[in-house]
C-alpha cells in the first residue's frame, strides 16, 4: 500500500522544481508494470485523521506500507503512534531531500516508528520503498 498525505494529490503540478513533473498515476503505472505479481494499492488524503484511519484499516492485513506523510511528517505524533500500533512495516517516503530544505523539514516525528526512510529520489523514492518492503 502506498499512502500519501497532504498536497500530494497535486504531484506533477505543485512546485515542479522540487517535486518534478511526474504524476502519481504515472508512478503507480510504472510500479505495477515493474512488479506485476505485487498488488499495489494507493490512498491519498489531505486530512491527518483519514491517514490514521487508513493505517489502522490496512496495517493489520497488508505486507507493507510506503508512507509519504508530507508536512505531517514534521508535526504528527498521532501518525507516529498509528504506525507503532500496526504490525505492517512502514517505510517513510519523500520525493525531495528534506535535509537540503528548510530547517523545519529536517525533523521527522514518524521516522523512529518506521522501518526506514527514503528521500530525495523523486518519484523513484516510491520504487525504492517498495523494494525495501519486498526485500
Amino acid at each position: 500500500m502506498i499512502i500519501n498525505g497532504p498536497n500530494l494529490n497535486l504531484l506533477g503540478q505543485r512546485e515542479p522544481g522540487i517535486y518534478g513533473t511526474g504524476t502519481m498515476a504515472e508512478c503507480l503505472d510504472g510500479l505495477r508494470r515493474r512488479y506485476p505479481d505485487v498488488a499495489i494499492d494507493y490512498y491519498q488524503s489531505n486530512v491527518e485523521g483519514f491517514l490514521i484511519d487508513k493505517l489502522h484499516e490496512v496495517g493489520f492485513s497488508y505486507d507493507g506500507i510506503a508512507l509519504n506523510a508530507g508536512a505531517y511528517t514534521h508535526t504528527s505524533v498521532a501518525l507516529h503512534d498509528a504506525i507503532r500500533a500496526i504490525p505492517a512495516p512502514v517505510v517513510e517516503v519523500h520525493l525531495s531531500n528534506v535535509h537540503a530544505r528548510e530547517a523545519f523539514r529536517h525533523t521527522s516525528l514518524i521516522a523512529a516508528a518506521c522501518r526506514g526512510v527514503v528521500c530525495g529520489f523523486g518519484l523513484d523514492s516510491y520504487r525504492l520503498a517498495v523494494e525495501a518492503l519486498l526485500g
